[in-house]
């Protein structure tokens, strides 16, 4: 298959770029402060409960594979478009859902479509020189982690809209699931937001063709081609699952340790994605960091920062301090939490893009894909942990996570890269595909 002449991408604004990752990437965090109140609507002990957010990542990692491979082979504007609608069926599949079983199913339909995000952030190194690479990553990625982080807080205190029905009982009778079940409201203003978004995409959005004359089937077979041949995408891929494990170790269970130890409710757990949305404005500084300094340093950054925050929220549970100095270190942990996450997350995606120009979403699919069963993989065996350890649990496995990906960044330390991605043609790279 041969490549098609490189064209001129049309400048697509990074800003809307921004909020497309955005807005996709929030629907799959909804339900993490909302878990206590879906087991209450379903009678439901947390054990089973926390497999809704591990079935939404689960989702979205099989959406990667599948369908993020479709940037590289279709104009993506209208791949956006179709998805996005998808993720609004999707939204109000998971609002209606009867049972927990019903809605674990809708939650993993949900995961699959919002994997629109990843058809997006290729896009953003398309936009600007190879120098230029990171800082466009970092900020197109701020808008992703905002999304990530916000929707805790949309969610939370949406949730408590039903509240507010005690002053009209005759508009909404008392024992309706649509005013007892607040959390469903959530995902319905959220397929409203996606509907308005739609629209935007239309007008601001130009065409953006392939880059590639290639078959859907030829670019799934070069996903395995692609990992084979490119250590630095395995390197980082490892590296990436590893630290969203530990990552959604945290998430998952935090609606669970302010109710059980603090009886804060969803609003409060939401709060906390506001105060961690500080770690999302680092995101152009990793980025430039990245250019500058290199990813390896960045990287290494990360995961100290991440190791710290572990010691922190577990070193805040075990001693004797007040209930005001309790919250302060879970906020200050929170914000170094995802100032790690977010240096490593630019770091990765800064290299891998690098790789083979050409071959950006196919390069997306494969390290997001292995990023987020990471992150299941984490959501699933904090679950456990909580229920046999509590917090104690919940921190030792994190840190355990960033350990193992701290000893493969050390050993990819000395392995020497496959080849500069500055000094290679896009000819070149697509030739070691073999497409």
């Amino acid at each position: 298959m041969t490549p098609r002449a490189k064209s001129n991408t049309p400048n697509a604004p990074l800003n809307l770029l921004g909020l497309a990752c955005a807005i996709g990437v929030s629907t799959i965090y909804f339900n993490q402060p909302l878990l206590v109140e879906m087991g209450k609507t379903y009678a439901a002990p947390a054990s089973r409960v926390m497999f809704v957010s591990g079935a939404t990542q689960v989702g979205y990692a099989f959406g990667l594979l599948l369908f993020v491979p479709l940037g590289d082979v279709l104009e993506r504007r209208s791949l956006m478009t179709r998805m996005y609608i998808a993720v609004i069926v999707a939204l109000l599949m998971v609002s209606l859902a009867p049972t927990l079983w019903w809605l674990i199913a809708g939650s993993v339909v949900l995961g699959l479509v919002a994997s629109v995000t990843h058809i997006v952030l290729p896009i953003a190194p398309d936009m600007v020189s190879d120098k230029q690479r990171g800082r466009a990553i970092g900020k197109v990625m701020m808008g992703l982690l905002l999304g990530i982080l916000l929707a805790r807080s949309f969610a939370g205190w949406v949730s408590h809209i039903p509240a507010l029905f005690v002053y009209a009982p005759r508009l909404f009778p008392k024992g309706a699931f649509w005013v007892t079940d607040g959390w469903r409201y959530v995902f319905v203003i959220a397929a409203l937001v996606n509907a308005a978004f739609l629209w935007l995409l239309g007008r601001a959005m130009p065409k953006l063709p392939p880059k590639q004359d290639l078959r859907y089937a030829d670019a799934m077979r070069s996903l395995w081609t692609l990992l084979c041949t490119q250590p630095l995408l395995r390197e980082s891929s490892v590296i990436g699952a590893l630290i969203f494990a530990s990552f959604s170790c945290f998430w998952t269970t935090l609606a669970f340790l302010l109710s059980s130890h603090y009886g804060l409710g969803a609003g409060i757990a939401g709060s906390f994605g506001v105060i961690g949305a500080a770690g999302a404005m680092v995101a152009p500084l990793a980025g430039r960091l990245a250019d500058k300094r290199g990813t390896r340093w960045v990287l290494t950054a990360a995961m100290t920062l991440l190791a710290l925050s572990y010691v922190l929220l577990w070193a805040a549970e075990r001693s004797s301090l007040s209930f005001i100095l309790h919250i302060a270190a879970l906020v200050i942990g929170v914000i170094v939490l995802d100032i790690g996450a977010q240096l490593a997350q630019v770091s990765n995606q800064t290299r891998i893009f690098g790789l083979v120009p050409s071959a950006r979403s196919r390069l997306n699919t494969v390290y997001m894909t292995i990023y987020f069963i990471g992150g299941a993989v984490g959501s699933s065996l904090s679950t456990v942990a909580w229920g046999h350890w509590r917090w104690n649990g919940v921190c030792g496995l994190a840190l355990g996570m960033i350990a193992l990906a701290g000893v493969w960044h050390a050993l990819g330390k000395r392995a020497r890269e496959p080849f500069n991605p500055e000094s290679r043609s896009e000819h070149a790279a697509d030739s070691l595909l073999g497409i």
